[in-house]
């Protein structure tokens, strides 16, 4: 039988190329290991469980890379969907988690994740709504809306919304010309002919970058209304982005709504294991 200890809980957030485990509380990271997501899931699923067993914890936040199925009413709830991710499609992850360690198991996406560790412990402190973006090898972005994670029967994918540039070229196997398509780190490479951390923040290419992005931001604070934007990631985290984004979403708004300040993530890489952790906090506490 597992012993626990007192307010410890465990997070794990599954990317596409690494995974980190992590135990703590109230925002604290006490112990945490990383290591290959790799192509096998049950191998992932041992590694997780090594680690856990020298750390006892009350309950387990999963923020996982998608599509994935958070819906806990669903057959489904805790696979891993059509990704394609090597040897992950249909993967039922939490299963594999529940049988090996033994505690209370409660998921959400990786970006959620990280738009809720950004919310208790980092650039959205004294926030109740954000939305947190991370625009790298691909955009994704999760939402927290008066303090409760945005997701439904499915999670958002916000970075494949369509946006009105359209002249490409769009790099979406599923879209081409989606927010993902044109702005990602390959999708500005298209572009720009050279990779973003080849490019100098005085680069035409980041206003081109910046337009595609503050357009998509338009239309998440139209629907979503969030207090404050995070923007993340290999190219989201760029200065040059950063000092475009806030006068082009202002222009954009025109006045009909309040611009959303924009940040950068402050947890850094930690963002989504932080908020794994918490939300098996939340959970366990009710």
């Amino acid at each position: 039988m597992r012993t626990t200890v007192e307010n410890m809980y465990a997070g794990i957030e599954t990317g596409g190329t690494k995974t980190v485990c992590a135990v703590g509380s109230d925002g604290a990271v006490r112990a945490r290991t990383q290591f290959p997501t790799g192509t096998d899931p049950e191998s992932l699923a041992d590694k997780c469980a090594e680690f856990f067993a020298d750390h006892p914890i009350l309950a387990l936040g999963l923020g996982t890379f998608g599509p994935c199925d958070p819906d806990p009413d669903s057959p489904t709830y805790g696979h891993i969907l059509a990704t394609p991710k090597p040897g992950w499609a249909n993967a039922d992850l939490v299963g594999m988690l529940n049988q090996r360690i033994g505690v209370p198991i409660t998921m959400t996406t990786d970006v959620n994740a990280a738009a809720l560790g950004e919310l208790r412990f980092g650039a959205g402190r004294g926030k109740h709504s954000l939305v947190y973006i991370t625009i790298g090898t691909g955009i994704g972005g999760g939402a927290v809306v008066h303090g409760r994670l945005l997701q439904g029967g499915e999670h958002p994918e916000m970075g494949h919304m369509l946006l009105p540039q359209s002249s490409g070229p769009g790099v979406c196997p599923y879209h081409r010309n989606c927010w993902e398509g044109l702005a990602s780190g390959p999708g500005l490479q298209a572009r720009a002919g050279k990779p973003a951390q080849d490019l100098a923040d005085d680069d035409p290419a980041w206003d081109e970058e910046a337009a595609i992005v503050a357009s998509a931001l338009h239309n998440i604070t139209c629907v979503l209304g969030p207090q404050r934007i995070i923007v993340g990631g290999g190219v989201g985290s760029r200065r040059a982005l950063h000092e475009r984004l806030p006068a082009l979403l202002s222009e954009s708004l025109a006045g009909y709504r309040r611009t959303p300040s924009i940040r950068v993530p402050e947890l850094g890489s930690d963002a989504g294991v932080v908020g794994a952790i918490t939300l098996a906090q939340y959970y366990s506490q009710g």
